[in-house]
């Protein structure tokens, strides 16, 4: 004989299934008709930061460059979506939870990809670039840091007339060849060639191209360190200068014989803004391809954008990585590449 048998709940009603359990989150739904209306402004909030990630390159530049401003901490929006799962769970919106959905996809398909490492192992040749920041108090130590990396090409920037000789001397035993072009330079554990000013319509020189004679064969190399952008009051994003130069920057590549190409330097700008167009539509970011996660570079105390970059062409990215502090106020980074 078979017996059966009723697990005892406590309260006669023996235990509920999964199918009840989603009726009695109906029935309270139901019960509080309220929870669609509320939170109507919370779901708009929602609904417009979509639209702004979604189509951040039709925030117009017209108005204090504005949409530069917003593509260059573009990632950082994503810190608006739990703020307003928190506000729509105390306001017990199922509107307003639902509209979060929306920058939540959308988020997710622009930067959901960095946090998988794409790294790989192998490569030819391993280049390090770093923006020493003219009133560096240690000029040697944090040239010496930047070398420990193990880099076969290392590119600084903003380098000071009065203290090149203190990189020269802290770089000389690790690099054979060199050359400084204005306040750039560029140290290679390999023969340098072609080395010439990149004109970046400044009055002075902030850019370089050399060919870095690898031994799987020539290498472009541009060194370049953009104007400086700044955030006014009465003016906004001031990048006007530093667009042009990146025009003139993305010409000077875009005219270069050798088919294999790297640009190392500051280019006070992300991938993500408009701006630099001209330099980035031809080219990919080593940490877009190669790296693990943002990458941000600038400010070394607390790093909110990758402004510091190693883009390449004809050139195949392994991985990408950022280096530890200097005394500089930028991260030195650095890539591994295949010829």
């Amino acid at each position: 004989m078979v017996q059966a048998y009723r697990a005892d709940t406590g309260n006669g009603l023996g235990p509920q299934r999964t199918g009840s359990r989603f009726r009695d989150l109906r029935d309270r739904l139901t019960r509080d008709p309220g929870i669609w209306r509320r939170g109507i402004v919370l779901a708009c909030l929602a609904v417009l930061l979509t639209l702004v990630m979604a189509f951040h390159a039709r925030v117009p530049n017209r108005i204090g460059n504005l949409g530069s401003l917003t593509e260059t901490f573009l990632p950082w929006f994503g810190l608006l979506i739990p703020l307003l799962l928190v506000l729509g769970l105390v306001r017990r919106s199922g509107t307003a939870l639902v509209a979060l959905l929306l920058p939540v996809v959308v988020w997710l398909n622009m930067f959901g990809g960095l946090f998988t490492d794409k790294s790989g192992s192998g490569g030819d040749l391993t280049v390090a670039t770093h923006n020493v920041n003219a009133d560096n108090p240690d000029p040697a130590a944090t040239a010496d840091q930047v070398a420990g990396s193990g880099a076969d090409v290392v590119a600084l920037q903003e380098l000071p007339a009065g203290k090149v000789a203190a990189y020269e001397k802290a770089l000389a035993g690790r690099f054979r060849y060199h050359s400084v072009q204005g306040t750039v330079g560029l140290w290679s554990k390999y023969p340098l060639s072609d080395t010439r000013p990149v004109d970046l319509r400044m009055g002075w020189v902030r850019a370089m191209r050399t060919t870095v004679a690898t031994p799987e064969g020539p290498l472009a190399v541009y060194v370049a360190h953009l104007p400086s952008v700044r955030v006014k009051l009465h003016a906004g994003f001031t990048a006007n200068q530093r667009d042009q130069s990146a025009d003139a920057l993305g010409k000077a590549i875009a005219h270069e014989p050798l088919s294999r190409v790297a640009l190392l330097g500051d280019l006070n700008g992300t991938m993500n803004d408009r701006s630099l167009n001209a330099v980035t539509a031809q080219m990919r970011s080593t940490q877009g391809a190669a790296g693990d996660g943002f990458g941000f570079s600038w400010p070394a105390s607390f790093p909110m954008a990758r402004i510091d970059q190693i883009l390449v062409k004809g050139v195949e990215p392994m991985s990408s990585w950022t280096l530890p502090a200097t005394g500089s106020d930028h991260l030195p980074i650095a890539a591994r590449v295949k010829l």
